[in-house]
């Protein structure tokens, strides 16, 4: 097996994302703890992605390589989502949109040629995750022409955009290492379900955040129209 210098730091990176993105996500929101933990797991995120795109090219791995590509483009928009002020955007982001173009439709084009060949998965992976980590790319491009259509997103929609794709390079993350890296735990523990709870955990609170900043947007938009409705007097007689 091919060794790189860049293993443990790609194995740092990712244990530090994950711990840090959990923090992030248990902090309150605005704090300076949720700005510290969010800062270390941009950092710790970028350097394993980074790293994981080295290593898949080192030892020709493609759905790495592919996955590393996402994980940094997630985390990088992400945090420009959260770093920029309402309607702010850049010429860059036209670049950008190229990685979930290419990649979504490259890991479409991947599923069907396995599912033509007869075969249900490749290198243990379903090819049902082909398909869902295609259309969550392909998503994300066309929020990305939204959003540059459109001249920025604003209020609650740039909170969601930041929300969602944090929370779902730190699933990618949890989902590599508690069910793609099962040789680490004890013998017991391996292929039994219990993994896939962290493995899953981010997606299930990404779902709650978006649920939340939706809901308070509707609430805020309805307590804001019964305030401007005009309160009639009554009229003596």
């Amino acid at each position: 097996m091919l060794y790189s210098p860049l293993l443990p730091v790609h194995i740092a990176g990712g244990i530090a994302g994950i711990l840090s993105g959990m923090a992030a996500l248990i902090y309150r929101k605005g704090s300076a703890r949720h700005a510290l933990a969010g800062k270390v797991f941009v950092a710790a995120m970028l350097t394993m992605a980074s790293a994981a795109v080295y290593l898949a090219v080192l030892k020709h791995q493609r759905s790495n390589f592919g996955a590393g590509i996402l994980t940094f483009y997630l985390i990088l928009t992400a945090w420009l989502t959260a770093r920029r002020r309402d309607g702010e955007t850049s010429k860059y982001d036209w670049a950008a949109v190229v990685i979930p173009v290419a990649l979504g439709v490259l890991t479409w084009v991947n599923g069907i040629r396995v599912l033509r060949s007869g075969a249900t998965s490749e290198n243990g992976v379903p090819v049902g995750m082909n398909f869902f980590m295609g259309t969550v790319m392909l998503l994300a491009a066309v929020g990305d022409v939204r959003m540059l259509v459109r001249g920025g997103v604003y209020g609650a929609k740039r909170v969601v955009r930041h929300l969602w794709r944090m929370c779902f390079g730190l699933f990618i993350a949890t989902g590599s290492f508690f069910l793609g890296q099962q040789q680490v735990f004890p013998k017991w523990l391996r292929g039994s379900p219990a993994l896939f709870v962290p493995a899953l955990l981010p997606l299930v609170l990404l779902i709650f955040w978006v649920l939340r900043v939706w809901i308070g947007k509707m609430y805020e938009g309805s307590q804001a129209r019964k305030a401007q409705v005009p309160v009639q007097k009554e009229t003596a007689a």
